[in-house]
């Protein structure tokens, strides 16, 4: 044990006197002898071959590449030394530097994956044709896509819920075409959202709390849901403060601009549609599905699109449909449908939910709700009775980037005995965001166990800490709608919690681990996505996109150009993007970006200086597009 002292010791103290005296007069004997030794070799003395080893070996430090030969003009010519750092590396010079430029103002709400004019190419059945085409290699724009003339920054959040500027999104169809219904009202040079849909006359909020009667909706046991065909996405937004987080989706169609409204308002949503191919979703991922008057064929197909919703679904989760043909005895006549096809049409979807062994809970008034099993004991047993549909074998259920619905039931996780849930139980929110997912219990996912969980949260807790000195405070709403474009366990996204943003965690379609359900399981939302391609979203829809080492994984696999311009495209004018990578793969960003209007600066790792991967953090400059001659 180390003990203190008042001062230094003094026995002995001469005898180390006396020998340090001779150390000192052997030391300076030595620098003479080498100090005249060097003297007498350049005075015209060398070793034999000395300049052919320093050729070899690039000793030259002068303006000379390593390895290039010695100059010859001078050979005495002397080098300055440089004791500067040289860890960085240089960016390539201005005259290297690809400049993009603006797209043409016809462009500004361009969606590559779901252009209206390429999708008119493909069959109608099924709506293939509003599903993902994206353009081929040859049809990629290489320009900037352009903001409206008078583009404004957003409302910040809770503000934005109820309104956005009509310059960021200049339609009025909505407002005219869904006036009864109160979607979005026109009110001078501001959007304002009543909270009004189709199927809630008195509002979202009153909706909601018709569902809290029937369901549990405050309790912390439902806290992912999804929306299909959801509009502007109102009930979503007034889930929010129930803490329930929905992922609503709609297809970029006649109704102009849905998804557009719904993220301009600060609302996780993204475009999509119920077409041929499964949604980009693993399997058990969400608490709550919900179709509001979507116009979704449930029962067609032999009921594949509810089999792909029990794909999704969590064991024990819910189904909810209000509209057609739920209450048909009230609504036929304004519907303009005969009492026989809307009775038709509701046996057969309870005939599909009964086929997948779905309890019906209640229907009251304009809702009809169904619950999920638990787990797949008895269902196994009905296929005795229900021949159809079959147990789908030998299939990845989380597989679904670009993958065909199957006509099948997605089984769900063995259990042991028929009160167990199947893949293991949740925690209630909030505690679910931190505890252990089941799919990490269970081994599902490679190299991870429960001390890597949260030794990643503890991780990305320290990273948020070091990106809030970097970029600022994130409680003060301007950030609101955030991106990670590698989400791995959902840990960015759970040191996000306390603050007032929502997170579209993605994993890449690509990746060697699929991670996405346990960011589900964890109680946050996200999507496949392969970053090759286009998002699904609008121009704009982004405040702040988090890449970590997106640009090594993708730098083989495509012209990384490609999906800067892509970052460019869905991210708001003075929007944030920090990247996590190595210095070669950041500087290579930094020199693209430059000609992206784009200002940006690489600094340390949280971790300090000596860290090979390094931070980029850029912001996009505020520019617009000019209005056409006639308008201005």
């Amino acid at each position: 044990m180390a003990r203190d002292y008042s001062g230094s010791p003094k026995h002995h103290q001469v005898d180390a006197k006396r020998k340090r005296l001779t150390w000192i007069v052997a030391g300076s004997g030595l620098c003479v002898l080498f100090y005249m030794l060097g003297a007498w070799q350049n005075s015209g003395t060398s070793l034999s071959g000395r300049d052919d080893v320093f050729d070899r070996v690039g000793c030259d430090l002068g303006s000379r590449s390593i390895g290039s030969s010695k100059s010859k003009e001078d050979p005495s010519s002397s080098v300055p030394l440089d004791f500067g750092s040289h860890h960085a590396v240089e960016l390539n010079t201005p005259n290297d530097t690809v400049t993009f430029p603006p797209c043409d103002m016809s462009l500004s709400e361009y969606t590559p994956c779901q252009d209206k004019v390429r999708g008119r190419k493909f069959d109608r059945d099924m709506l293939k044709y509003r599903e993902r085409h994206c353009p081929a290699k040859d049809e990629l724009l290489r320009c900037l896509i352009p903001a409206p003339p008078n583009y404004k920054t957003p409302f910040k959040w809770p503000q934005s819920r109820d309104y956005a500027w009509f310059d960021n999104i200049p339609h009025k169809e909505l407002s005219i075409e869904k006036a009864v219904q109160n979607w979005v009202q026109v009110e001078g040079d501001r959007l304002r959202f009543p909270g009004g849909g189709t199927m809630f006359p008195r509002g979202a909020d009153a909706y909601i709390d018709d569902i809290n009667e029937l369901i549990p909706l405050t309790t912390g046991q439902i806290r992912t849901a999804v929306d299909t065909g959801c509009g502007v996405a109102s009930w979503g937004a007034y889930l929010l403060k129930r803490d329930i987080l929905a992922m609503s989706f709609a297809p970029r169609d006649t109704h102009e601009a849905q998804v557009q409204f719904a993220l301009e308002r600060g609302v996780p949503a993204m475009i999509g549609i119920m077409g041929s191919q499964r949604l980009p979703y693993p399997a058990r991922a969400f608490d709550m599905a919900h179709c509001s008057r979507c116009l979704i064929p449930w029962f067609k197909y032999d009921g594949l699109y509810l089999t792909e919703v029990d794909r999704i679904l969590r064991p024990g989760g819910y189904w909810i449909l209000s509209g057609p043909p739920i209450n048909w005895k009230t609504y036929w006549r304004g519907w303009e449908r005969t009492q026989e096809d809307l009775k038709q049409e509701q046996d057969a979807i309870e005939d599909v939910a009964k086929h997948l062994c779905w309890k019906k809970v209640v229907e009251k008034k304009d809702l009809a709700v169904w619950q999920k099993p638990m787990n797949h004991v008895e269902c196994v047993q009905s296929r005795k009775i229900y021949k159809t549909p079959h147990m789908c074998k030998a299939d990845n259920p989380d597989t679904a980037w670009y993958r065909n619905m199957e006509s099948c039931i997605t089984p769900l996780p063995e259990v042991s005995n028929p009160d167990e849930v199947a893949g293991g139980e949740l925690e209630r929110w909030p505690e679910r965001a931190m505890a252990v997912p089941p799919r990490i219990k269970s081994g599902s996912v490679a190299g991870v166990d429960g001390k890597k969980f949260q030794e990643d949260n503890a991780l990305w807790k320290e990273r948020v800490t070091h990106y809030k000195h970097i970029i600022g405070s994130l409680e003060q709403g301007r950030w609101r709608n955030i991106m990670d474009m590698n989400a791995n366990l959902g840990g960015f996204a759970a040191a996000l919690m306390k603050y007032p943003v929502w997170v579209m965690n993605v994993v890449p379609a690509n990746s060697n681990a699929d991670t996405l359900g346990v960011i589900y399981e964890r109680g946050f939302i996200g999507t496949y996505q392969d970053w090759c391609e286009a998002f699904s979203t609008y121009p704009r829809t982004y405040d702040l996109i988090h890449a970590s080492n997106v640009i090594s994984i993708y730098q083989d696999r495509c012209d990384i150009a490609y999906i800067l311009l892509e970052m460019d495209r869905i991210l708001r004018p003075e929007g944030t993007v920090i990247f996590r990578d190595t210095v070669e793969a950041l500087v290579k960003v930094q020199s693209l970006t430059s000609g992206m209007r784009w200002e940006s600066k690489i600094v340390d790792h949280e971790s300090g200086p000596f860290n090979p991967e390094k931070i980029l953090v850029a912001v996009k400059k505020y520019w617009t597009g000019e209005a056409p001659k006639e308008q201005r």
